[in-house]
């Protein structure tokens, strides 16, 4: 009954920042965190990323649809340089409180 269960059960998708070892911020989406992640630093990622290894997690957000994960991408991609290095900021920030 657990193999059933888990098939039921929505894969979740998110949305993430990587800093690249230029300094330079990459925004994606996947269903996978830790893989995707995994993905850029063996040089299967993002071409983007692919010259700028290692790459570090430092933003990340959970959502329940890929659609939502992929419009919050795209809304972090028309940020500025600056207003993304405030949101990751805030993100460690905040996670450092709880």
């Amino acid at each position: 009954m657990q193999k059933k269960k888990d098939t039921l059960e929505k894969k979740k998708c998110y949305t993430y920042m990587v800093r690249c070892s230029d300094h330079s911020l990459y925004t994606g989406w996947t269903n996978d965190l830790e893989q995707r992640i995994a993905a850029h630093n063996s040089g299967q990622g993002a071409k983007y990323t692919k010259s700028r290894r290692p790459v570090t997690l430092v933003y990340y957000e959970v959502f329940e649809e890929k659609q939502d994960a992929m419009r919050r991408e795209y809304a972090i991609k028309q940020l500025t340089k600056k207003e993304k290095e405030k949101l990751v900021a805030y993100h460690h920030l905040s996670s450092i409180a709880t």
